[in-house]
């Protein structure tokens, strides 16, 4: 059963600066990109870097995930030694509790860990979006010598406040983290994905378990402390495509990155695929009156009126005389005639009446709609 390298896959967030997106679904639940949800993306990153041990940890409203997840069929991680496992919050004494952070996600699943005896472990996200290869950031953390390797990438300055940001010397040693600082140093920001020598994360880890007073954090607690012992820390600079879509501005601008001719994350891409479910829907039914232009349309989708630039997942249906423009619709979304929508996300099963107009300016955030909201926001 030893596998020299396990991953796991943080997925128990709550994405509460998603809203309604996320009122009831774990943020990488969340559907994304016309047929996907968002944690298909490390999971075929995963499948892609021949990493077929993974343990899944959910928290959060975690039905509709289990759901998807499954036994992890679509990834290639249905295997019987080792591949997917959902690792749900419990703990060994009182039967059960909240993961009270990222390091003490891991420590409360030592088992299972060490049921593999790995070298290394893997720590990654289950909500952003990029094309990855998890084997050329092990490499890169072999050759280096490191105890730890922290994937980096470059973000604007005006955002470095919201991301933990790395102070590297000219060989990308770290030596110095900084948890959203008001007055970075750098842009190299934590792309959350780490590799870990797992005999020297394991000391650390329960370590900080006996204290009280941590956040139990691996950005908070763990990194500072392994920094302030001089342990060797290296950056990894990834320079593809990635975002962190945890809010609905950021979400939206995923969306529309997918229509960009140039955009290196392609789901096209035949030598690095995203997987997921296939609901086996009929193919999109693309009526006379209807009008396309760079847009997604899934299965299942029949469309009579306009689209420009927005995406629909499986099941939509767009009634003639319709406009739909830099919009997203999620499955099973009716929209009547004579609808006009623009810079709006439509939540799964929402019927929009007739003649309705729903409308976000360049100034605002997008308008995300659901069954509860869709009369107070109606023109």
């Amino acid at each position: 059963m030893k596998k020299e390298c396990v991953t796991m896959l943080l997925a128990g967030g709550v994405g509460t600066r998603l809203g309604l997106l996320t009122k009831n679904l774990a943020k990488p639940a969340v559907p994304f990109g016309g047929r996907y949800r968002i944690i298909d993306f490390a999971l075929s990153n995963c499948l892609n870097s021949r990493m077929h041990t993974v343990g899944v940890l959910t928290q959060y409203s975690p039905l509709e995930l289990h759901k998807h997840i499954g036994v992890g069929k679509p990834w290639d991680l249905d295997r019987m030694e080792d591949g997917l496992t959902i690792l749900s919050p419990f703990t060994e004494k009182d039967g059960g509790s909240w993961y009270l952070g990222t390091a003490d996600a891991i420590i409360k699943n030592k088992n299972y860990v060490e049921r593999y005896d790995p070298e290394y472990l893997i720590v990654i996200s289950g909500d952003h979006i990029y094309h990855m290869d998890y084997d050329a950031l092990l490499n890169h953390h072999k050759e280096k010598e490191a105890d730890v390797t922290i994937s980096v990438v470059e973000v604007p300055w005006k955002e470095t406040s919201r991301f933990g940001i790395l102070n590297t010397t000219d060989n990308l040693r770290i030596y110095e983290f900084e948890e959203k600082p008001t007055n970075a140093k750098s842009n190299l920001a934590s792309m959350g994905i780490y590799i870990f020598n797992w005999k020297v994360l394991k000391g650390y880890l329960e370590e900080d378990a006996k204290l009280q007073e941590s956040k139990h954090d691996f950005g908070q607690n763990i990194l500072p402390a392994m920094i302030a012992d001089n342990l060797q820390l290296y950056a990894y600079r990834f320079d593809g495509y990635w975002k962190d879509v945890g809010t609905i501005e950021s979400y939206w601008e995923a969306h529309m990155d997918l229509l960009k001719e140039d955009l290196s994350l392609s789901l096209n891409n035949n030598e690095w695929r995203t997987y997921s479910h296939d609901s086996n829907f009929a193919p999109q039914l693309i009526e006379e009156t209807a009008v396309l232009h760079h847009s997604l349309v899934n299965n299942g989708c029949i469309v009579s009126g306009k689209l420009d630039h927005s995406i629909l997942f499986e099941n939509v249906y767009v009634d003639e005389g319709s406009v739909i423009n830099q919009s997203i619709l999620h499955p099973g979304v009716r929209v009547g005639a004579n609808v006009f929508l623009e810079r709006v996300i439509v939540q799964e099963n929402v019927t929009i009446p007739d003649g309705s107009k729903i409308a976000a300016s360049k100034n605002e955030e997008p308008i995300v709609l659901s069954n509860s909201n869709l009369k107070a926001v109606t023109i």
